[in-house]
């Protein structure tokens, strides 16, 4: 088969492929940093990162070269060997983490590392019940899903979700009287930014409220850390902002640079109290993945890009300190709070070469641009976004 006309790449993912999103009318073939670019060779700047995913950019040197070499060294074995690509990712990942997060558990995704880090809170507690937040997401595997709050995505498969109440994000009072009420509840998990629900934050004193609560209740605390971990918000986990320490942290989008793979932190505490088989997977931890994960948090590490991310978020709110547009998120994952609807004006941005995002909330968009984005392209969006806005 061969082509190169868009409309017959678009026929045919649309003839054999699975519906999932509404997608672009643009075939992207090439990736560069910041840019991307379609098969007519415009050229696009994403700061929406395919989902939050591309930290470092499209196809970032460092590891696309990691990824060539381990795949001329060895492909993939399965876990049940040892191998030193996934030894260099397990050691660089516990040393870039906050203190005492000393085990790692490699998986393949996002919903992946919640869905197993609610199966290590049943495991370790004994108990089945779990709370999370309104407006909270958390995946579309059938424990992740049970936590995340889109009625839509759950109902049709409520019959076999677990047990799961939700309370209000922010409100930690609303956690305890709901604690007091169901003393079986496992744990407790939340994204310390709501990004699908327009990048909506707490206050630190929430969060450290909320460690106060699992403790007295014995409930695990799990941060859904998919979005905002990997140094986006100016820190490696959310939790170091906060002065707390949740007892799970869940890893994935930015870990591998693009390359599908996601984590469960855990400290020695827990780690220790799991055994041969409570945890597994063929393709977790595989060589390819864990390559471009050691490889994405060298460079992090190596250039102090964790440092920059509270630079992107500062010259934004700086350029557009007289619009009416208001900021929410942190670091790298944001969102604008815009005086109309959003879906229309992410559209007119595309039109004119900007790659943004929608939420949940209807006049919220969403940013979440490469950490290494330059200040000056961050002004050069506000500028564009002031005058779509005026248009």
């Amino acid at each position: 088969m061969t082509t190169n006309k868009d409309a017959d790449w678009k026929a045919i993912e649309d003839r054999y492929e699975a519906s999932t999103y509404a997608r672009y009318p643009v075939v992207f073939e090439r990736g560069e940093g910041i840019y991307l670019f379609d098969t007519d060779g415009k050229r696009y700047t994403d700061l929406y990162g395919g989902h939050c995913v591309a930290i470092l950019g499209h196809s970032p040197k460092p590891v696309t070269d990691a990824i060539h070499r381990q795949a001329g060294q060895l492909m993939f074995y399965s876990n049940v060997v040892y191998n030193p690509a996934r030894a260099r990712a397990s050691e660089r990942l516990v040393e870039m983490a906050p203190d005492g997060f000393d085990r790692v558990f490699f998986c393949n995704s996002g919903t992946e590392a919640n869905e197993n880090a609610i199966k290590i809170a049943w495991k370790i507690t004994g108990r089945t019940k779990l709370v999370s937040t309104l407006g909270g997401w958390h995946g579309r595997t059938l424990a992740s899903l049970s936590v995340t709050h889109a009625p839509k995505l759950r109902e049709p498969f409520q019959f076999a979700l677990p047990d799961v109440s939700f309370v209000t994000f922010g409100d930690a009072s609303a956690l305890r009287e709901h604690l007091i009420t169901n003393p079986d509840t496992a744990a407790f998990i939340l994204e310390p930014i709501q990004s699908i629900n327009g990048c909506n934050t707490a206050a630190d004193d929430y969060f450290r409220q909320v460690r106060s609560i699992c403790d007295e209740f014995g409930v695990i605390l799990i941060f859904d850390e998919i979005q905002t971990g990997v140094g986006r918000t100016g820190a490696f986990s959310y939790c170091e902002h906060t002065g707390m320490k949740p007892d799970l942290i869940t890893l994935a989008k930015s870990l591998g640079s693009g390359f599908p793979i996601g984590a469960v932190l855990m400290p020695e505490r827990i780690g220790s109290q799991l055994v041969h088989g409570d945890l597994g997977s063929t393709f977790a931890g595989g060589m390819l993945a864990s390559a471009a994960c050691e490889a994405t948090l060298k460079e992090i590490a190596d250039n102090n890009l964790i440092e920059r991310a509270p630079l992107i978020y500062d010259a934004l709110s700086a350029a557009l300190k007289d619009s009416p547009v208001t900021l929410s998120g942190k670091g790298c994952l944001i969102g604008l709070k815009l005086p109309v609807e959003s879906r229309p004006v992410v559209r007119e941005l595309f039109s004119r070469g900007w790659i943004t995002g929608t939420s949940d909330v209807a006049n919220v968009m969403r940013i979440m641009p490469p950490i290494i984005t330059p200040t000056e392209i961050i002004t050069e969006f506000a500028k564009e976004l002031n005058d779509v806005l005026s248009s």
